[in-house]
């Protein structure tokens, strides 16, 4: 499984990257607004962290428009990925980029249907939200299971990247499903790493060394 960080805080990825833990990046306008910076220049850094994709959203609602700001921002590195909302006219972009060779990552998707729509216009990934599935009483992860489900039984390449990621259970429930890739808030990546259990037995064995006197 590919881990994306859902962030546009430079040093969080730098952080994460020093550990490997980095192999690509997702941002969306409200990330990057968040910053205070100019989109591009954050994006342009954020492509420096990682030789994976990193997704860059359009703006613009119309195909045509979605078009020509895809090729922009793929013109700031060879690794952005285009973002692209799911409508008709984000698919209609997406066709277009994706027959040019540009990477694209079609985004907000809520059901299995719309995932095959995005595969069949040739999307690189499908971003299904699960977190947000999950606030209005539904089960984001029963779509992360269907999209797998319906890839498998037509041999489609598109990666499910599983999106609105909101706690280390999410993680691994999408890994016991086979979802390519999870993109996560630094914060939820760092806490996969903790477990109580860890942190007792830690303690316990310092305390033992410690009564040794020695030094390694």
């Amino acid at each position: 499984m590919k881990f994306f960080i859902d962030s546009a805080d430079i040093e969080a990825i730098k952080a994460l990257s020093d550990i490997g833990l980095v192999d690509g990046v997702t941002t969306n306008p409200s990330i990057i607004a968040k910053s205070g910076r100019d989109f591009k220049d954050v994006v342009a850094e954020i492509c420096t962290l990682t030789d994976g994709h990193v997704s860059a959203e359009v703006v613009a609602t119309e195909a045509p428009d979605m078009v020509r700001e895809g090729r922009t921002l793929h013109a700031i590195a060879d690794n952005v990925c285009v973002k692209l909302p799911l409508t008709l006219e984000g698919l209609k972009a997406c066709r277009i980029l994706s027959a040019e060779g540009t990477p694209t990552n079609v985004t907000l998707c809520f059901s299995a249907n719309q995932a095959l729509l995005a595969a069949k216009a040739g999307a690189t990934y499908i971003s299904p939200f699960i977190g947000r599935l999950d606030d209005i009483g539904l089960n984001g992860l029963e779509l992360i299971r269907d999209i797998r489900l319906v890839y498998d039984n037509y041999g489609y390449e598109t990666e499910i990247l599983a999106a609105s990621i909101r706690s280390v259970n999410h993680v691994r429930d999408c890994a016991l499903i086979g979802a390519d890739v999870i993109t996560a808030p630094p914060a939820v990546i760092r806490s996969m790493a903790e477990h109580p259990l860890t942190d007792k037995g830690l303690k316990a064995f310092m305390k033992d060394w410690e009564k040794t006197g020695q030094s390694i």
